[in-house]
This record gives C-alpha cells, structure tokens and sequence, in this order.
C-alpha cells in the first residue's frame, strides 16, 4: 500500500450499520510511501495509522 500526501485513508465500518471513516493523509512516515501515516480526520482528529485489510487509499487525482 502506497500513499502521498493529499490522498485519503478510508477504513471501513467492520459491522453492519457502522460508517467508513475517511480521513486525509497530511505525512508519509515510511519510505517510498509506505506506512505509516499521519492522518487527518473528518472530526478534526489526528493519528498515526499502520492500514490493515479493512482500509483502502484514494488517491486524489492531478488538478489541471
């Protein structure tokens, strides 16, 4: 899994009924965009995050 800065991290809900947590990647810690990674959620909070299985990068897409 491979991320730059600007793309999003969203994990999804692991039981029925929970919603996706989405989340903008503000630093790649690992190298070669590897994890993990500084993220920025939607509620305003901050983490460091190792993505497992149940998480998927957006990523953005070039402004022209």
């Amino acid at each position: 899994m491979r991320a730059t800065e600007g793309d999003q991290l969203v994990q999804h809900g692991r039981v029925v009924g929970q919603h996706d947590k989405v989340g903008e990647i503000v630093e790649v810690m690992g190298q070669e965009g590897n994890p993990p990674y500084r993220v920025r959620f939607e509620d305003g909070h901050e983490g460091v995050c190792s993505p497992g299985p149940d998480t998927e990068i957006r990523h953005r897409t070039p402004q022209h």
